[in-house]
C-alpha cells in the first residue's frame, strides 16, 4: 500500500510539477521507507504514462 506522501508525489510528477531532478530529490526522500514491491509498483505506473 503506497502512502498519501508517495501517490501526492505520483500525482505530481504525472502533472509534470515537478523538473526532473526535483522528482528524483523528492523520490530520494522517502524511498528508504519503500519495500522492493512498492518501488516496482511505482515504476510500472509511472512507465504506463
Amino acid at each position: 500500500m503506497l502512502t498519501k506522501e508517495v501517490r501526492e508525489w505520483m500525482q505530481k510528477v504525472e502533472r509534470g510539477q515537478y523538473s526532473q531532478e526535483d522528482a528524483m530529490q523528492e523520490f530520494i526522500r522517502f524511498a528508504s521507507f519503500l519495500t522492493r514491491e512498492e518501488m516496482k509498483m511505482i515504476k510500472k505506473k509511472l512507465e504506463s504514462k
